[in-house]
């Protein structure tokens, strides 16, 4: 910014304000370009984003409508018994090896197996109804895919973000800070031109007074 008071009618505060002027076009410029970059990023993520997003609905229309099937063979209570007990699932982030700040989509670890059989849900032959099985794979299946989608999700929103600060970082410095780095820079040129006419005005009135 130009600072709180006017700026002094000199030669050297014309200086300063033109190259102040000269540096915030100058970051405007990049910022620009860093907008751009940005908007790239992630319309080329959009698409791919868009599909996996289509495969987790359809797959928790396919697991939802395998909870209702299960739901009216085995009824509540029995699906609330063989759901027991709950797994603990943790998911670690990987290290991408980047340096810090670098706008990268996090990545996971790799998860263990989520789908199970009957065995490792440590089920007995016949204890559990084939409904209630096939409900229990379609979720599993759907974290699969949704543990698989959050990464590039969670970057999109990160370039969001970025976009949205970088579009008001722009704003700010082409529409205020610039336009009133300009204001400026016309009124201290403008008052400099008039003392100079008024000063050349001067002159020639007292040399005119000098000849006769």
């Amino acid at each position: 910014m130009i600072g709180t008071g006017p700026p002094k009618v000199t030669r050297s505060s014309l200086v300063r304000l033109s190259r102040r002027l000269d540096q915030v076009d100058k970051g405007a410029a990049l910022l620009e370009k860093k907008r751009d970059a940005l908007v790239i990023q992630l319309f080329a993520r959009v698409r791919p984003t868009i599909d996996a997003r289509r495969r987790v609905d359809a797959q928790a229309a396919i697991a939802y409508r395998a909870l209702v099937d299960a739901l009216a063979a085995a009824g509540r209570s029995d699906l609330a018994a063989l759901a027991w007990p709950s797994r603990d699932l943790r998911v670690d982030l990987a290290d991408p090896g980047l340096p810090a700040g670098t706008a990268v989509a996090d990545r996971f670890a790799a998860p263990p197996p989520l789908v199970r059989g009957a065995a490792a849900r440590a089920l007995v032959p016949g204890q559990s109804d084939p409904a209630a099985e096939k409900a229990a794979q379609a979720f599993e299946r759907l974290l699969e895919l949704v543990l698989a989608t959050a990464p590039e999700e969670s970057a999109i929103r990160r370039l969001g973000r970025a976009l949205a600060h970088t579009v008001r970082q722009v704003n700010v410095l082409e529409q205020r800070v610039a336009v009133d780095l300009a204001r400026a820079l016309v009124r201290v040129r403008r008052t400099l031109d008039e003392r100079e006419r008024e000063e050349s005005v001067r002159l020639r009135r007292i040399a005119a007074r000098t000849r006769r």
